[in-house]
C-alpha cells in the first residue's frame, strides 16, 4: 500500500466521487483508509455519563485503498507513486507526473 497518513487523496468511485481529503489513518492489513470528510456515517449515541450530551454524531468510516488516488502536493493532480533511490541509499516516493518528492 503506497498511501500513508497525512497524504491528500481524491476519491475515484462511490457516492463521494471527486471529493478530496487528508488520510487520518491507514490499515494496510485490511487495505482500508480513514479519510477526513469522506464516507461519513451518522451514529446515534446515548449519553453515557451525567452531563454528557447524546445525539447524532457524524463519523468517518473506512474506505478501500483501491477507491482513492494520491494527489501530488506540487502539481495538484491525482497521480501514482514512483520510487527513487537517494544517494544515501534510502527510498523516496516521487510523483510520476511532475517528478516532485512526495
Amino acid at each position: 500500500m503506497n498511501i500513508r497518513s497525512n497524504d491528500t487523496v481524491i476519491v475515484l468511485s462511490g457516492r463521494d466521487k471527486g471529493r478530496q481529503g487528508k488520510v487520518i489513518s491507514a490499515d494496510p492489513k485490511a487495505g482500508k483508509l480513514l479519510v477526513e470528510g469522506v464516507n461519513v456515517a451518522k451514529r446515534h449515541q446515548k449519553p453515557r455519563k451525567q452531563g454528557e450530551e447524546g445525539g447524532i454524531i457524524k463519523k468517518e468510516t473506512p474506505i478501500y485503498v483501491s477507491k482513492v488516488m494520491r494527489v501530488c502536493p506540487k502539481c495538484d493532480k491525482p497521480t501514482r507513486a514512483a520510487h527513487k533511490l537517494k544517494e544515501d541509499g534510502s527510498k523516496t516516493r516521487v510523483c510520476k507526473k511532475c517528478g516532485a518528492e512526495i
